[in-house]
């Protein structure tokens, strides 16, 4: 069962993406989307179609990574594309400070303050793509083109899927 009412997470979201023409289809449901696999099974599709949003730390600057609900980020893939030595996973309670929202439901845009974000090449191989919308019960459809423009992301391979080639 779908939920309508916008929460305020949900409301920042839209109007981020508002801001840059684009109208968010958000669907909130009764059952949370927290993993990237409840995500996939209360929308009806595949995991690799939904967009992780991970919080990770470089030298204390927040970096939001987007990629593919079936991918692992490889830290050292993303400290090559950041140009840092390190890079490290942000703590739940770090990822909530540093973009506003909790684990689970961090939004690839509309952090408060604003983070660098990173989008695995991998999401660009598909058509259409699913992410969280600011709670672990709202998501979102976008073309990875669209989610790229209006993150404002920079797009680099640093993800690869277990298992399978680097994306």
């Amino acid at each position: 069962m779908a939920l309508t009412a916008d929460h305020p997470n949900v409301a920042r979201v839209r109007a981020h993406a508002g801001a840059r023409g684009m109208d968010l289809p958000v669907k909130r449901f009764t059952a949370a989307t927290r993993t990237a696999e409840d995500a996939a099974r209360e929308i009806g599709i595949d995991v690799e179609r939904i967009v992780k949003s991970l919080v990770f730390l470089s030298a204390g600057e927040p970096i939001v990574v987007l990629c593919s609900g079936r991918a692992r980020v490889d830290p050292k893939l993303l400290a090559g594309a950041l140009g840092a030595p390190s890079v490290r996973r942000a703590t739940a309670d770090e990822a909530k400070t540093l973009t506003g929202f909790a684990i689970g439901g961090v939004p690839p845009f509309g952090h408060q303050p604003p983070c660098r974000v990173i989008a695995d090449q991998g999401l660009l191989g598909f058509h259409e793509v699913w992410a969280a919308a600011g709670l672990p019960d709202a998501v979102f459809p976008i073309a990875p083109n669209d989610l790229v423009r209006i993150a404002d992301a920079e797009v680099a391979r640093v993800a690869s899927v277990p298992g399978g080639p680097a994306s």
